[in-house]
């Protein structure tokens, strides 16, 4: 009926460290609330619940009694913990870990965050035994904002993201608690996706609104796109880029490097996913927009995409962050290869939209052969999914169907869909199911022979973006 959106500002404070202020986290999340309820005309009294979706693995420690943070949260992309993880890998502990978690060491994941956060900042690893200290990703910041610090809770989700939580028994564990150092006492309750965890406090939007739904974002965008059958899939093109195949009831443990990770619960039932996580996706183009200023926008980057035949031979990694899955290589960093004197920036822009669809193909590569499951369309969603060159590229890239549907917002969707399923707003998945409409198809229109040469030069970038940074101990 409407919407809002309002972008964040991003730290840098090092190369490599990103970090977010969740108080500005918090406070854009009012004023869009705020500002969707007056575009749409319409009073809190006229919302029968609230949905949150959020960055998963961002990290953040706030104290019980005031809800102060004590340090700036600590964003999924961040890397500052790779050397910590390598080290962990080396003594062998990550068998142990994926088998409990479905994850890998990863700096992406939250529980190493948290770890940084309770050694650095003076007595906070005290302060958290005794009670004084709340952690959680942005799901339980926003809850315990929203509810007047009344609910300190999460989602089976969001907590499957931490690396500290049992995907198997459903539950925090001991195990992974004590390799981390993290005190039981600060961590929330973890919940299903959808139920009633409290009510809007007065003064804040919706006021009085039941909050009922939450799943980490792409979780959410997964449930938004109607993936309820095992084998279907959906790719979020956002910041970074997600691609999830359901896989039902099973915890399919991944053999090519993917993430197996919860899906939802609802209603005491576990659901699960293969998961693969591109870091940089978007922000390739929020890249070339902010960074370099090539273009102003990123409509126009798609009109100069559009206005060559290809990137003429130019290949931009966009490992600003490193590489994630399949790669799992913290140390990788950007490049941008096969310039000539002709290179314009029409051919960056298009390396740019290319870089996306690359990354993503490696995924579904992957998945493929984990799930034991031909892909026969992908659903698409998120901001960059609004971009035609980038989505006829990964249709031909993928030699199958991509279908973006009428409502690309598809992460908001989600979390409004589990909000709705618990009190009873939807009666049904099979009436969400009948909700979802396509917008476009894009058909594979380009010889496979020639794309297979395309990914085979993609591979050859990849090889020179990995490892190049070094190690610098833990």
């Amino acid at each position: 009926m409407a919407s809002a959106q309002k972008e964040l500002t991003q730290a840098y404070p090092r190369p490599g460290w990103v970090e977010h202020d969740p108080l500005e986290i918090w406070s854009s999340q009012q004023a869009t609330a705020a500002e969707a309820m007056a575009r749409a005309n319409l009073s809190g009294a006229a919302i029968a619940a609230v949905g949150v979706a959020n960055q998963r693995e961002t990290t953040v420690v706030w104290e019980r009694a005031t809800g102060r943070p004590i340090h700036p949260a600590i964003v999924w992309q961040d890397r500052r913990t790779a050397d910590y993880c390598a080290r962990l890998r080396r003594e062998g502990v990550e068998p142990m870990v994926a088998r409990k978690t479905g994850l890998r060491l990863d700096p992406y994941f939250s529980a190493t965050k948290l770890r940084w956060i309770l050694r650095q900042v003076p007595g906070a690893r005290a302060r958290a035994r005794a009670g004084q200290l709340c952690f959680g990703t942005v799901d339980s910041w926003l809850l315990w904002q929203l509810t007047g610090g009344r609910a300190h809770l999460t989602d089976a989700a969001n907590a499957s993201r931490t690396l500290l939580y049992n995907i198997h028994t459903g539950a925090w564990d001991d195990d992974l608690l004590a390799l981390f150092g993290v005190p039981r006492a600060m961590l929330p309750e973890v919940r299903s996706c959808s139920e009633v965890y409290g009510a809007v406090r007065r003064g804040l939007h919706p006021a009085g609104a039941p909050i009922a739904g939450m799943a980490g974002d792409q979780q959410a965008a997964l449930f938004g796109q109607a993936c309820f059958q095992p084998g279907m899939a959906k790719n979020t093109y956002g910041t970074g880029c997600f691609l999830l195949m359901q896989t039902g009831g099973k915890a399919v443990p991944s053999r090519n490097n993917l993430l197996t990770t919860v899906a939802w619960q609802i209603g005491g039932k576990t659901e699960f996913a293969l998961e693969g996580s591109v870091f940089v996706g978007g922000a390739a183009i929020q890249w070339l927009r902010d960074e370099l200023q090539l273009v102003r926008s990123a409509r126009e980057v798609d009109e100069l995409a559009a206005s060559v035949p290809g990137a003429g031979g130019a290949f931009l990694v966009p490992a600003f962050a490193g590489l994630g899955a399949p790669h799992w290589d913290p140390y990788a960093r950007g490049a941008l290869v096969g310039l000539t004197r002709g290179t314009n920036r029409a051919h960056l822009c298009r390396a740019a939209l290319e870089a996306i669809a690359f990354q993503s193909a490696d995924l579904i590569t992957c998945m493929e052969k984990d799930a034991g499951i031909p892909l026969c369309e992908l659903r698409v969603d998120g901001g960059a999914a609004r971009s035609a060159p980038l989505l006829q590229f990964q249709a031909d890239l993928l030699a199958v169907p991509v279908v973006r549907p009428q409502t690309v917002e598809t992460t908001a969707l989600g979390a409004a869909y589990l909000a709705g399923l618990a009190v009873g707003f939807w009666p049904s998945r099979d009436e969400i199911a009948r909700n979802w409409r396509i917008d476009a198809t894009f058909t594979p229109a380009r010889p496979r022979r020639e794309m297979a040469a395309l990914r085979c030069g993609w591979g050859r970038a990849l090889e020179r973006a990995k490892a190049w940074e070094q190690e610098t101990g833990a």
